[in-house]
């Protein structure tokens, strides 16, 4: 049964946000997290931030062929793998999302060795980097064309809400894929079908070097929402809290009957689109400047600090732990050694056809050589 309250209206003109940058709570509701709860929501943040970095030190120093940075990301990602059931609900994610998946539960060590292409990478290099996923968590692998995977998405959904099995979809992307002939055919397909998913747009106002306002004639991107029939909600991204509490509600309305939705999330990527992109040709570095002063990390930080869940001894103990962690797993991921190129034939067919197995034989008689 739909409840007819409800904490956040969709189509607000101003974006939802719980967190001022000072840190201080701002909501109309009491927060009723715990201590516990409110420290993981930083840690895994963190965690997102240090993997971003590591990611990109990969593809600097020559070990990987591509990096997709994320900084600025943080609150709407972490909210997201906080809010979904973990392993029961269905997650498409789009290629800036690796710090989500990370604290979905994927282990670092697969989104490392995905990354470096070596036997630990469940996918067996087959995929570019950063685009992980993971069977067991049910999160689609990450697909490079944009918007390709909403349509799946939305097909998930559909196959969900026949089976009557309760699952949500939820799936995210970034500005540039609202302008996408797929984004349009799998919302509006969502929608005529009441599929209970949950289009999430990280509009970090880019696609690549093109500026949303180059995009779109809307006044933003949740106002598309009303042309599909489903609520549109326009959230401030960078605040974790906000993004925490909108997505919990989207989620579970949508669980219960309510129909898709779409969710907004403004914000903002510190670095450029991709290791092969100078953002320096198209946006001012002042601009960048100023987002930074409204960094999700800092701003829940000080968040924290205001409960006394924050010093500096913690972070410290928190980076030198999630530091350890990262580097283990990928000095393991290296370990593992390079996929074998006669991977290349397996799982193509559950049975193999000759033209594979004699194709493997003959490989195999070369590498031999």
């Amino acid at each position: 049964m739909i409840k007819d309250t409800q904490r956040f209206k969709p189509f607000t003109r101003d974006p939802i946000a719980l967190v001022n940058e000072h840190g201080e709570w701002i909501g109309s509701f009491d927060l009723d997290l715990d201590d516990d709860q409110l420290r993981t929501l930083y840690r895994d943040m963190v965690a997102a931030r240090l993997l971003d970095e590591r990611l990109l030190l990969l593809q600097r120093s020559g070990k990987s062929s591509f990096a997709m940075e994320a900084a600025g990301h943080e609150g709407i990602q972490i909210a997201i793998a906080h809010t979904v059931k973990r392993g029961f609900d269905w997650l498409f994610p789009y290629y800036r999302d690796h710090g989500m998946l990370l604290a979905l539960g994927v282990p670092a060590l697969e989104i490392f060795a995905e990354t470096l292409a070596t036997k630990a990478d469940p996918a067996k290099g087959r995929q570019m980097p950063n685009h992980p996923g993971s069977k067991k968590l049910n999160a689609f692998t990450v697909a490079s064309p944009i918007a390709s995977h909403i349509p799946p998405a939305a097909g998930a959904a559909i196959s969900a809400k026949i089976q009557n099995t309760g699952q949500v979809v939820v799936t995210t992307f970034g500005d540039g894929a609202t302008s996408e002939g797929d984004w349009h055919a799998g919302v509006n397909f969502a929608a005529a079908q009441g599929a209970p998913a949950v289009f999430v747009v990280e509009n970090n106002r880019y696609a690549i070097s093109v500026d949303l306002q180059k995009q779109t004639g809307s006044e933003n991107l949740a106002v598309k929402a009303k042309a599909y029939g489903m609520p549109g909600y326009y959230l401030d991204g960078m605040d974790v809290l906000a993004s925490y509490y909108v997505m919990q509600e989207v989620i579970e309305r949508t669980r219960v009957g309510a129909g898709p939705a779409l969710v907004e999330a403004v914000v903002y990527r510190y670095g450029p689109h991709s290791s092969a992109d100078d953002d320096r040709l198209y946006r001012p570095k002042e601009e960048v400047e100023h987002w930074k002063q409204r960094d999700p990390i800092e701003r829940y930080r000080k968040f924290l600090a205001g409960r006394s869940l924050w010093d500096e001894a913690w972070e410290a103990e928190l980076r030198e732990e999630i530091g350890t962690e990262l580097a283990r797993a990928l000095e393991e991921a290296e370990a593992a050694g390079p996929v074998p190129e006669v991977w290349m034939f397996d799982d193509v067919y559950a049975e193999p056809l000759w033209p594979q197995v004699e194709q493997r034989r003959l490989l195999e008689e070369e590498l031999g050589a």
